[in-house]
């Protein structure tokens, strides 16, 4: 597949890797070896864009205490080797930027009640909060951010995005789906204040707008921003796919370069749950790129990569963000290439 080109950054392939949460951090939030063999294997293995995971723009930003982290140098420098290692394989490397809001101070998955279970301050947690004092799930009732607070996480966001420049990073995503804390101001679910960040649409998008304007300001001009998007909360009450349009042309004139478009995620699946089906954000992701004439890439699942290359060329999409096939296959992209072994590393063409 042929390159794409977003500002002055080149990416040599439309075959991304989704940024996937791996809570492998240490305690300081910086990345570890588990980061460079994970991430470094996706990147030798053919991915044209690795998307670092969701990365804590400050302490109190985590979903859990083993997030990777940017809010500081130290944390900057040891993201470099990183960067640094996946640019060597030919890949740009990308970091998602987030702000849990209310999905935070939870366990890692795979302890307790994993992503549902609180962690309280008194067992090594942290004070919440959200646009509202209303809770998801199971975990803590956050506290409603006041001014200051919106004003932090507008400054953090700018913050670790100087960090990511530092760093190495090509390219730096907001993440603004999932039920964390910018989606939670766009989410009448999540949102019930009645002051200038509540209500109609054009006060829900307020912090979302300032973040996103903040991060354009702090990146290199050259370098590209993206925004990860929810085209909708799959439940009455929730973010419409006009609302997300809506959203999507605000943010173009923001100069944000591309929109990752995902949805769900504001309330628990029992209460909403995204479809598992192929390409099901594919429809989203047209229905934007149309509105707003930017670059665009589904989130979730694709039956095979010829169909990534049929939606190209379709028109409907400019790249694909791959997540679970990765995790089982670094060199799924490999694999999937008609052309020879000289597209493998020749440490390996041995085994061809």
């Amino acid at each position: 597949m042929r390159p794409l080109k977003l500002r002055d950054v080149t990416i040599p392939n439309r075959l991304w890797m989704s940024p996937m949460a791996q809570y492998s951090a240490g305690p300081d939030g910086r990345p570890t070896d588990w980061h460079l063999v994970h991430y470094g294997a996706r990147a030798t293995g053919g991915v044209g864009l690795i998307m670092v995971e969701a990365t804590a723009v400050g302490p109190a930003h985590r979903t859990t205490s083993a997030d990777l982290g940017i809010w500081n140098k130290e944390q900057a420098a040891a993201h470099r080797h990183l960067t640094s290692f996946i640019a060597g394989r030919g890949a740009v490397p990308a970091v998602q930027l987030l702000a849990a809001g209310r999905k935070s101070s939870h366990q890692v998955p795979w302890e307790g009640k994993g992503q549902n279970g609180a962690v309280r301050v008194a067992d090594g947690g942290w004070e919440t909060f959200g646009p509202s004092a209303v809770p998801f799930g199971d975990l803590s009732v956050p506290r409603e951010a006041g001014q200051a607070d919106i004003d932090e996480a507008v400054e953090a966001f700018a913050r670790a995005t100087r960090l990511s420049h530092q760093a190495g990073y090509q390219a730096v995503e907001i993440h603004a789906a999932h039920g964390y804390l910018l989606h939670q101001f766009l989410s009448p679910l999540a949102n019930h204040r009645t002051d200038d960040y509540g209500g109609s649409l054009q006060n829900r998008m307020r912090l979302p707008l300032r973040v996103a304007r903040a991060v354009r300001e702090a990146f290199p001009a050259e370098k590209p921003v993206f925004v990860r998007i929810t085209a909708t909360d799959w439940i009455a009450g929730g973010i419409t796919v006009n609302e997300a349009t809506a959203f999507a042309k605000e943010l173009a004139a923001a100069g944000i370069d591309l929109l990752d478009v995902s949805s769900g995620g504001a309330v628990q699946d029992r209460e909403a749950r995204t479809p598992a089906q192929d390409g099901v954000h594919v429809p989203y992701a047209d229905t934007l790129k149309k509105a707003t004439g930017l670059a665009v890439t589904p989130v979730g699942p694709v039956g095979d990569l010829s169909q990534v290359g049929e939606l190209v060329a379709g028109g409907r999409a400019d790249a694909a963000l791959i997540g679970r096939a990765l995790l089982r296959d670094p060199y799924l992209v490999l694999h999937g290439r008609s052309d020879d072994e000289m597209s493998w590393p020749r440490q390996y063409r041995r085994a061809l």
